[in-house]
């Protein structure tokens, strides 16, 4: 596992062992930086909530392209650790927050975010639990893009926001929204 593009292109994550944390392949990495930068058109100056963040890959990927900020929420302990590793070794803790939490209820936000990546365990229904919470707790900023990954036979019916785009890769279904 490795950043794709950006400042830190090339260099690698460690994960946790064991099965407790799936974190999200390059290629569905890739397929999913493609669609939001077609979008987005930069990442710099955003602020990025990574829930349900296990290595931080997503949130990392995001400040290797130029983001301002990220949040990483994430509640196992090895992934935890993980996190912070890598956090480390890429210099990056003075960009970042990571709060030790349960990513479907992250009370309130410090500040509104233009960029959430969520990766919940397939097949729990964590998605629309955390997208609720992210409207309560003002997560959310005016415009902002959300990016869900779920198991590609998993439905997804996030009340409260326009879909934007799903694409199947691999396992795995990529779902773009934005709050109406």
């Amino acid at each position: 596992m490795r950043i794709i593009a950006g400042a830190w292109r090339g260099r690698p994550l460690v994960a946790p062992a064991g099965a407790e944390t799936r974190p999200t392949a390059d290629r569905t990495r890739e397929t999913l930086f493609s669609m939001l930068t077609s979008r987005l058109g930069t990442f710099e100056g955003l602020r990025v909530a990574d829930l349900f963040a296990g290595t931080g890959a997503l949130g990392l990927e995001a400040l290797s392209r130029g983001a301002a900020h990220a949040t990483f929420i994430e509640t196992d302990r090895a992934a935890l650790a993980a996190l912070k590793t890598n956090i480390t070794k890429l210099g990056a803790a003075d960009r970042t927050d990571v709060l030790a939490r349960s990513a479907d209820t992250p009370g309130t936000a410090v500040a509104p975010h233009d960029l959430v990546l969520l990766d919940p365990p397939y097949g729990k229904g964590l998605a629309e639990q955390a997208l609720a919470a992210l409207r309560q707790g003002g997560w959310l900023a005016p415009g902002a893009w959300i990016s869900v990954e779920t198991s590609r036979d998993e439905s997804l019916g996030p009340e409260g926001y326009a879909v934007d785009a799903v694409r199947n890769v691999g396992k795995a279904c990529l779902h773009l929204l934005r709050p109406l």
